[in-house]
């Protein structure tokens, strides 16, 4: 008699027996081993998708005030080599510290830095948005659509710049809130810990918080927007 069709049954109203499935041994050797891969292959695939670099012909790059200095000077090189007509630097209000600087934005901060690194003045625009304690990159992005919009450049065409494994985030949420007035491409800088990212507590918790935040971004952010 097949399993399936064994009769239940039943003690004294309190307790009941009923036939159901269990895995063998080699059933939870092949899920270990489905598990196992599902692993494996999300260390080896998740950082480069996340650390995507999609640029397009544009003569305007736009960097995220928040990042370390070393990802300001990575994006100088990119604009020196690439011939870039322009520089715009996002961010809201630094958080702490801004008595004690000149620069009250992030936006100001990194156009500042920019300069101090070799660029000209006229080379930076600094387009900080309103200080808001979630979505900031979405604030940027609508900051830096409006300036674009206002201008006499008539630019079609940017290419968001930033750091590590946030970049997939801030691509897709500039192509989200830009496109199609505005074409957006993206180029990740790339730290020194990137290659081995899993072997570093800034690694592992770069890629898992971005990986949490991207998903995130593209399932819930749309419809509260």
């Amino acid at each position: 008699m097949l399993l399936s069709q064994l009769p239940n049954q039943k003690f004294w109203g309190l307790l009941e027996y009923k036939p159901q499935w269990t895995l063998t041994l080699q059933g939870w050797l092949f899920l270990g081993f489905v598990l196992i891969s599902v692993l494996i292959s999300f260390v080896l695939c998740i950082h480069p998708f996340l650390r995507v670099s999609r640029p397009v012909e544009a003569e305007v790059m736009v960097i995220e005030g928040w990042v370390p200095d070393i990802t300001i000077e990575g994006a100088i090189a990119q604009f020196q080599e690439k011939n870039y007509r322009l520089m715009i630097t996002t961010g809201n209000e630094i958080g702490r510290g801004k008595y004690l600087s000149d620069y009250k934005t992030f936006a100001d901060l990194a156009a500042a830095t920019a300069i101090a690194l070799g660029l000209n003045r006229d080379q930076v625009v600094s387009v900080p948005n309103k200080t808001v304690s979630v979505n900031r990159t979405a604030a940027s992005a609508k900051a830096v659509k409006q300036w674009l919009l206002s201008s006499d450049l008539n630019i079609k065409a940017i290419n968001i710049y930033s750091h590590d494994v946030h970049t997939r985030r801030s691509w897709l949420i500039f192509r989200t809130l830009l496109e199609p007035e505005i074409k957006v491409g993206a180029i990740a800088f790339s730290p020194a810990y990137s290659k081995s990212w899993w072997k570093t507590s800034t690694g592992i918790k770069s890629v898992i918080m971005e990986t949490i935040a991207y998903f995130y971004t593209k399932l819930i952010w749309p419809m509260e927007n």
